[in-house]
């Protein structure tokens, strides 16, 4: 038997995603988390085959708990499931050497297939994911990633140069720059198309 835990906030969806996987014949759904925090818990504690989280959950994402776990060692393979085919998004999850990434919406056939894969040591990615890292790379630095989440978290362009040890200038520069990549107007459409595309992850 192949022993998952599931971690999704949404208790319905959760539900229904373990219902269907335990008509699986070689599959065992041994816990359920309704956030990353109680999922890596849960991880560490049942010590599962798999662990399929949605990649937005309270307290930790599913990017986070895949950090923690790759940087604790666990004998865990994680596939992920998103709503968005968010490029930054996808980035992060192969950095983290998630085993498997999925569209919330596909059939239900093709988790307990990529369960099955995964658990044999693959990599399964939807294919509109794949086409979407393609399509919509961060055109961003890191700098200016890092300019915009300063802006993002209510910092002036003061505190920020102050922050990152920059002149004044320099950080004025880094988000006029950043705000001409995505094609953005003003620094807070910046900053919101820059989250939408998973860009600031």
């Amino acid at each position: 038997m192949i022993r998952v835990i599931l971690g999704e906030d949404q208790q319905m969806l959760r539900s229904a995603l373990a219902t269907l996987l335990s008509l699986e014949d070689d599959i065992e759904v041994i816990g359920q988390a309704e956030n990353g925090s109680v999922a890596l818990s849960l991880i560490e504690e049942l010590q599962p085959d798999i662990a399929v989280l949605d990649i937005e959950m309270p307290l930790m994402t599913g990017l986070d708990v895949a950090d923690a776990v790759k940087k604790k060692g666990l004998d865990c393979r994680i596939i992920m499931l998103t709503t968005f085919a968010r490029s930054g998004y996808l980035q992060r999850a192969m950095a983290s050497s998630v085993g498997g990434y999925l569209l919330k919406d596909s059939p239900s056939d093709e988790l307990s297939d990529a369960i099955r894969q995964v658990y044999a040591g693959k990599r399964v990615m939807s294919p509109e994911l794949t086409l979407a890292a393609w399509e919509d790379p961060c055109p961003l630095s890191p700098r200016e990633k890092e300019v915009l989440l300063h802006a993002e978290n209510g910092l002036s362009m003061q505190d920020i140069s102050a922050k990152l040890f920059l002149s004044y200038g320099t950080v004025r520069n880094y988000m006029s720059d950043a705000i001409s990549k995505v094609g953005a107007g003003t620094r807070i459409e910046a900053i919101r198309t820059a989250r939408e595309k998973g860009w600031l992850d």
